[in-house]
């Protein structure tokens, strides 16, 4: 299994906005072959100290992929093609971290 975590962090004010389109986007995504999660986290209100917060402009999406195939065909499908057209000059970084099961 690969699993994927993407941190994004909007330009200010913008996550939501983003959010809008990607929960838009995200049927699209689960209909995929091999996907087995995709979806955004924020930070969690009211959690201990241990918390290491992103902030209130950057989300992370939670990724998880039957293969690494299926992640590639992922990032070349049309509708991310689109979701990225329209939501890049909102992003103000992207890191993404591509794993696999230990």
């Amino acid at each position: 299994m690969i699993h994927v975590l993407a941190i994004i962090t909007a330009k200010p004010g913008l996550r939501a906005t983003i959010l809008e389109a990607f929960h838009a986007n995200m049927p699209a995504v689960h209909a995929e072959k091999g996907c087995i999660e995709y979806g955004p986290a924020v930070d969690a209100d009211g959690a201990p100290p241990i918390q290491t917060a992103y902030g209130p402009d950057t989300f992370v999406v939670i990724e998880k992929w039957a293969t690494m195939d299926d992640l590639k065909a992922h990032g070349a499908a049309p509708h991310m093609a689109a979701y990225g057209a329209k939501t890049r000059e909102m992003v103000a970084s992207r890191v993404i971290h591509i794993l696999a099961s230990a």
